[in-house]
């Protein structure tokens, strides 16, 4: 579920990962996740599959958003791509702390994949936004215990 900060409702995407999932040949799941690693939604995974994609996605994203600010001028990550024997993963920005994960098998085309990809954010991309998550302050008398 995702939240439309613009009217206060829920919008429920995993139909359009689902959309995106049936429609790329070769594309196993789909996957939105926060950049600190919480599943929004997703197609084609069991939950706790999906909650361990969503920590190994925002892991590698953090790194490469490392990479941008060390090596990169402070560059934004485009896309991060995992290619495995059989496998390949696409992790790229969805939106204001937002990422949208992609398994695929090898036999996909990882152009139409991308370009599917993109236009998939942005038509929803006003609704993937993830606000930051804000610390709230230790009840007196409990720090350190």
């Amino acid at each position: 579920m995702v939240s439309d900060t613009r009217n206060g409702q829920t919008q429920d995407l995993d139909w359009l990962l689902q959309r995106l999932v049936q429609t790329v040949p070769h594309t196993r799941s789909a996957l939105l996740l926060s950049a600190d690693g919480l599943r929004k939604a997703a197609d084609g995974l069991t939950p706790d599959d999906a909650d361990h994609m969503s920590a190994l996605a925002s892991g590698m994203y953090s790194l490469a958003r490392s990479v941008g600010m060390r090596f990169g001028d402070g560059d934004d990550v485009r896309q991060v791509v995992v290619e495995l024997d059989t496998l390949l993963l696409f992790v790229t920005s969805a939106g204001s702390g937002t990422c949208l994960a992609v398994l695929a098998g090898r036999e996909a085309d990882a152009a139409v994949l991308g370009y599917e990809m993109a236009m998939l954010i942005k038509s929803v991309k006003p609704y993937l936004a993830t606000p930051a998550r804000h610390q709230t302050p230790a009840a007196p008398g409990t720090v350190g215990r």
